[in-house]
């Protein structure tokens, strides 16, 4: 696991394009047509530099692992924590040239690879290598969903029905469903990765971070590590008063302290148990937790989440509950993820579910039919609602851009970044294809032996993969232009 060799230097047809001043690459389209990736990713490329070392191995597995738990620790929390690959960025660094000053630089050979020689130290802890075990850390925290989705069903069948499922079941569930999002995500490498305008807003961060960790300024002003520095410490210290010290900072309900008996007042403004109109909250973990970090997303983004955030909280919210009682909505919280009966009380869902693990239809007959919170039907009924929509607004933004790509297939204009990564050997595509095809052939073997367990038949495994596939590509190109998860 030491360094390999090293790649000879890139030469191109057009040698002088990345020492063109910006103003002509401009005109040459040298240059990224997004502002934010202009200001932010470098223009240059150095690739001499080694990757595949022993450093990068051992500190990239052991962050992918730790973080694979931490997220999946802290994710039953009521706001979601989620820690992402900036953490290890940050950590990673000074154990990376720690090992660089430590480890020994004697290079040796294996048996099996000829003449290649092997260092466990090869240079300088240097970006490349940093990038890649923050890749294995974006791995373990689900790129950066915190925990892998289907881990929530397992969850669900052990804790909510109060059922068994075995280890091989539910791992093969939880690892089937991660890969095929690898596999679709490589066939789809031409349309959400190589086009200039597919910029994915939430990588910047970490790139601008990268740099500011590796790279010199001019000694005229505060270098972007020492401002970092300095905002790692303010961030680190002032967690502890909302965290810890003064808990409810995490959510300041004011309306609630002016009208301290009122239950319309406690609907509104609660900001656990209501709809947080007015509430204020100093902890940035609870900005964060669910729609993730506002500082990344482009404004139009933001101002588009706010829209629909007035729109369902201050028009839809109010009129469903209040104005028309839908469903006899006022017998039940506003705000609430628990199911109830048609009396108000909480449904007890284990009753209806038979020993066979399906559902008991005398049972539920006794017990009557299953009411929802208004929150939690209308969050529903908006979920489907924007996933529908989805397919249109990425058909009237980018049909005219997904069409041509796919008629000018790898040989379109490219960017200054995409000529960059042309420099090394791309994967192939048929990996993809197998990965695909390997996956899909596990799960549907988990489907149809250990069906009594996952409880989901064949035909529903091939149609729910059709369905993602269908919705992989818009959500993508959402995600890839606002940073935004529909």
């Amino acid at each position: 696991m030491g360094s390999l060799e090293i790649q000879t230097p890139y030469t191109s047809s057009r040698p002088t394009d990345l020492e063109k001043p910006i103003a002509d690459a401009v005109e040459d389209d040298d240059v990224s047509p997004i502002e934010e990736v202009r200001l932010t990713v470098a223009n240059t490329d150095d690739p001499t530099l080694p990757v595949w070392t022993f450093r990068m191995w051992f500190l990239g597995l052991i962050s992918c692992s730790l973080l694979a738990f931490l997220n999946q620790f802290f994710s039953y929390r009521t706001e979601p924590l989620v820690i992402s690959q900036i953490t290890v960025q940050v950590a990673s660094l000074p154990i990376g040239r720690s090992m660089a000053a430590v480890l020994p630089k004697t290079k040796f050979k294996i048996p099996g690879f000829g003449s290649r020689t092997f260092s466990l130290n090869p240079g300088p802890f240097n970006i490349k290598e940093h990038v890649l075990i923050s890749i294995f850390a974006n791995a373990g925290s689900a790129f950066g969903s915190g925990s892998a989705y289907a881990v929530g069903i397992v969850t669900i069948i052990k804790a909510f029905y109060g059922r068994s499922i075995s280890f091989l079941a539910g791992w093969l569930l939880i690892t089937t469903t991660q890969v095929l999002g690898y596999g679709w995500a490589g066939l789809l490498r031409k349309y959400v990765v190589e086009p200039a305008h597919m910029w994915w807003p939430g990588t910047l961060v970490q790139v601008s971070l990268f740099r500011a960790l590796h790279e010199k300024d001019d000694g005229h002003r505060m270098t972007r590590a020492k401002f970092f520095v300095i905002a790692l410490a303010c961030s680190f210290v002032w967690y502890l008063f909302p965290g810890y010290l003064f808990t409810t900072l995490s959510s300041i309900s004011w309306v609630c302290w002016v009208f301290p008996k009122s239950v319309t007042a406690q609907q509104l403004g609660s900001g656990m148990r209501g709809l947080g109109l007015g509430a204020i909250t100093l902890d940035w973990s609870v900005v964060a937790s669910f729609l993730f970090s506002p500082l990344i997303s482009p404004f139009f983004a933001i101002a588009n989440v706010l829209v629909g955030y007035v729109f369902i909280i201050c028009v839809a919210m109010p009129l469903a509950y209040w104005g028309l009682d839908l469903y006899s909505a006022r017998k039940f919280p506003i705000f609430s993820s628990h199911l109830f009966t048609a009396e108000g009380h909480k449904y007890n869902i284990t009753a209806i579910v038979n020993n066979k693990f399906q559902l008991d239809i005398p049972n539920y007959e006794q017990q009557g039919r299953i009411h929802l919170s208004m929150f939690f039907a209308l969050s529903y009924g908006f979920g489907f609602a924007t996933i529908a929509a989805t397919l249109t607004h990425v058909a009237f933004f980018y049909g005219r851009e997904i069409l041509q790509k796919y008629r000018a297939s790898y040989k379109g204009r490219e960017d200054i970044h995409t000529r960059l990564m042309k420099r090394y050997k791309d994967i192939p595509s048929w990996w993809f294809y197998l990965l695909l095809s390997v996956t899909l052939i596990v799960a549907l073997a988990l489907c149809i032996f250990l069906n009594d367990q996952v409880q989901m038949p064949w035909w529903g495994l091939i149609f729910a993969s059709a369905m993602a596939f269908v919705f992989t590509l818009p959500i993508s190109i959402i995600t890839a232009t606002t940073n935004q998860v529909t």
